[in-house]
Parts: structure tokens; C-alpha cells; sequence
């Protein structure tokens, strides 16, 4: 829950401020969702008692989880500067929008981008040429995840209508997946010993064997007072294998949990991918950065097949990240194992995709999806206009400032000078003074030598 503006300035009259959730606040704090409106309520009748600035009713909302990565995505592309003219040396891309009599026009590319929390899975990107659906369900479900807005100084300006495509997938972020893992391994598990009269997992002599944990490592699930018992086999293409069906998979252009995903030119795109994605990758395989596929997997897979005694050596000689601690050296496997199946089966990118980049910071400054909502609530503000106008009202300001200050200056001239002339004076005084008291003693002295050669 963020403010999405703040007071500009000391004048009550010009203060104004939003205040935005997400939906997420619905998904984990509020047990029921009607609990939105009664937060919202105390919101709106505390926030004027506590602060100066205007709100209202309308100035609160929760906003879904488009509307969140419509605004993550504003955020990183205006921070990376790809709303900026093209250069020469730029990549570009062909953009057409839904306008039946709009040319097509070459503008900078944009990045995508991916964010995979501990709960949900977020991916957002522009869709520069128009899309033909093969059926009205699938252009229904189509629309659904798009959004087209403009982003130029107002409606008439078509430079800058951007079409994006954002999804967010709830239960698919790392701790969310890896929950559904386990949920499955003990119904399957305990399905099977009642099955098959087996005793597999049912005690620490017995364990069942994981893939995705690391070699030798003992853990326990508990469902409903029923305990299985663990043992990490470390084997990340056997990890592989079992997440790959948490992907809900469906055949033709449909993403994870069967979602409808909108085409990618994965040979002139660029995205960038955040939280898990980067978490990854760096806080123990330390290769955070550019994502190279190949490297990737040797990375995870060796990690994976490491006696967990041994990685908890190296967590004790601070050979991992900083960040880095045992819950994470224990869920690597499987999160390195979740995030390589959502890239590269889940959205379909190539595994000589070149243009990923995972980071948690960008130029090194953290950018949330507020920066990208406080630019398309103003988006239509007319700022150079209000600049103009602060420069003519600034100007006759700045004119009796300049008038007071160089009168000012002249009258301590004036005075100097005065000064000056006084010291000046005073000093011809004391030089007429001394030397009157000179010719005084001469002429005594004189006088004295005149009576001593008198007879």
C-alpha cells in the first residue's frame, strides 16, 4: 500500500495526494474480502485527520493486479528511457495500434518485464503489431490481459498509445509453487503406501527421496497431522520433470494455469526479470546479471547434486551472497529448477534467448510500480504549460528582487565610499598635528641655541 503522490509544496491549497493498494492486500491480509471496504473506509476518514493535504473518497482504491504491472512496466521504461525519441544507434520496433487509418511507426524498443514473488507471478510486455484471433473465446480472453493507453501529452497525440499484455499468476511465485509441491507429494505419497502397502516417508529409516533438495539433506512436510519424512536426492533434471505439471500447460498460444499469452518477437525483444528471478540466480550461484541458459543449468545442476554439509560450510565461510541464509540454500533447488520451467516451457522463450536480464536494482535505485502510477495519473497534466506559467509569474518577482538587491548594494558603495573619505581625512588631521609638534620642537631647539652663543 503506497501513496502514489506526495504534498508538492508548504501551500495547503496545492497539496494533493492518492492512495493505492494492490489487490494483494485482499490475498493475504483479509481473511474475507469485504474487509477491502472497511479498511478503505478508515483510510479516507484518518489519513485528513493525520495529514494537510487533499483527499477524498476517490482518491483511495485497490487496484488489481493489471493495473499493477501496467504501472510496473510504465516505471522501468521511463527509468530506462525507452519513451524517449529513438536514436540511431537505438533498437526500434514497428508499432501498430487498433486505429483503422494509423500508419504504422517506428519508435524505441521497450523492455518486458518478470516478476516472480513468494505468491504470484507477474509478466508484462508490449505487443507492438495488432493480433489476429482464431476464435471470439480466445479474443475475449485475449482482451481480458491486454491494455492499451497513451502515454503522449493528451489523446489527440498517438506517438506514444502503447498495447501491453500483463498477467499475473496467483500460486505460481517460489514459496506458493513449492507449497503446491508438497501439498502433492504427501497426498501421493501416502495415497501409495495405502495402495501398495508401503511404508515409504512414514518414518526418518524410510524417508522419501526428493529431488529437490540437496544431496543428504532431512526435512518433514506436515498435512493434517500427517508427517512425511524427506531426504534431499539433489538430481535438478529429475526436479525438472516433477514441477513441470504445476505449470498447468495447455496446448496452443496459452501460458501457466492456462492463461492466454500474447505473441513474443524473440528476435527483437529485450526483458528484464526481477525478485525470484534474480534471487536466483545470484544469492548462491552468483551470476546474477545477464541470463545465459546453458550456464544457468550447469550452475543449478551442480548445486543441486552438492552434500548439503558441504553447503552449509560454505554459508558459514560467507561464500554465498549476504543475503543468502538456510531457508535458501534449502529451496534453491527446486526455485532454480520452478523458474527455468516457467521461462522457458511456461512463456516459451528459446534457450539461446539473449536479451534477459535479471537485476533487483536499476541504475542502482529500487523501482516500484508506484513511479509507473504517479506518470499515468499525470500523464495528461499540462506541465509545460505550468511551467511557463510558474516562469511568468516568477518573472516580475524576480525583477523587484533584483531591483531591492541593487539598491541595496549601492547604498553600501555609498557608505564605503563615506567611510573612505572620513578615514582619509582623519588621517591628514594626525599627519598635520605631528607635523605641527615637529616644528615646534625645531623651533625651540633653535631658540635654545641662540641663547647659548649669546655673550
Amino acid at each position: 500500500m503506497y501513496p502514489v503522490t506526495n504534498p508538492p509544496s508548504n501551500t495547503k491549497e496545492e497539496k494533493y495526494s492518492m492512495l493505492q493498494s494492490t489487490c494483494f492486500i485482499c490475498f493475504t491480509m483479509c481473511p474475507v474480502c469485504s474487509q477491502q471496504l472497511a479498511i478503505l473506509e478508515d483510510l479516507v476518514s484518518d489519513v485528513p485527520l493525520e495529514f494537510d493535504f487533499l483527499f477524498s473518497v476517490s482518491h483511495a482504491e485497490v487496484i488489481s493486479g493489471k493495473q499493477e504491472g501496467v504501472y510496473a512496466w510504465i516505471g522501468i521504461n521511463f527509468v530506462l528511457g525507452r519513451f524517449d525519441h529513438a536514436d540511431e544507434e537505438e533498437a526500434t520496433v514497428e508499432v501498430t495500434t487498433g486505429s483503422q487509418n494509423q500508419q504504422s511507426i517506428n519508435r524505441r524498443r521497450t523492455v518486458g518485464i518478470m516478476d516472480m514473488g513468494g505468491a504470484s507471478l507477474q509478466i508484462a510486455y508490449e505487443v507492438p503489431s495488432a493480433i489476429t484471433f482464431h476464435s471470439p473465446q480466445e479474443e475475449e480472453a485475449g482482451k481480458s490481459v491486454l491494455a492499451e493507453f497513451n502515454l503522449g501529452c493528451d489523446v489527440e497525440h498517438t506517438q506514444h498509445v502503447y498495447r501491453v499484455y500483463v498477467t499475473t499468476f496467483l500460486g505460481f511465485g517460489g514459496n506458493m509453487a513449492r507449497q503446491r509441491y508438497e501439498d502433492q507429494l504427501v497426498n501421493v505419497t501416502l495415497t501409495k503406501n495405502r495402495i501398495q502397502t508401503l511404508q515409504s516417508g512414514l518414518s526418518e529409516d524410510k524417508p522419501y527421496l526428493d529431488p529437490c533438495l540437496p544431496v543428504g539433506l532431512s526435512d518433514t512436510v506436515v498435512r493434517d497431522n500427517q508427517t512425511v519424512y524427506l531426504r534431499g536426492q539433489g538430481d535438478w533434471e529429475q526436479c525438472q520433470q516433477a514441477v513441470q505439471p504445476f505449470l498447468g500447460l495447455h496446448n496452443g498460444t496459452m501460458s501457466p494455469g492456462g492463461v492466454y499469452q500474447a505473441p513474443i518477437n524473440f528476435s527483437n525483444s529485450e526483458f528484464y526479470g526481477f525478485s525470484e528471478f534474480y534471487y536466483c540466480m545470484e544469492d548462491v550461484l552468483r551470476m546474477g546479471g545477464q541470463y545465459n541458459s546453458a550456464k544457468y543449468s550447469r550452475a543449478a545442476k551442480d548445486y543441486c547434486s552438492t552434500k548439503w554439509s558441504t553447503l552449509k560450510q560454505r554459508l558459514d565461510n560467507q561464500l554465498f551472497a549476504q543475503q543468502a541464509d538456510v531457508s535458501r540454500l534449502k529451496h534453491q533447488c527446486f526455485k532454480s529448477a520452478w523458474m527455468y520451467e516457467v521461462l522457458h516451457r511456461g512463456f516459451r522463450f528459446p534457450s539461446d534467448y539473449p536479451s534477459l536480464k535479471t537485476a533487483q536494482l536499476v541504475y542502482d535505485k529500487e523501482v516500484q510500480w508506484t513511479l509507473g502510477a504517479i506518470l499515468y495519473k499525470t500523464r495528461f497534466m499540462p506541465l509545460r504549460d505550468l511551467q511557463q506559467e510558474t516562469l511568468r509569474q516568477s518573472h516580475p518577482n524576480w525583477l523587484r528582487s533584483s531591483f531591492v538587491y541593487n539598491h541595496h548594494l549601492f547604498s553600501l558603495c555609498i557608505l564605503v565610499v563615506v567611510l573612505a573619505i572620513l578615514l582619509y581625512i582623519l588621517r591628514l588631521q594626525r599627519i598635520h598635528k605631528r607635523e605641527q609638534r615637529q616644528a615646534e620642537a625645531l623651533n625651540l631647539l633653535w631658540a635654545e641655541e641662540g641663547e647659548a652663543l649669546l655673550p
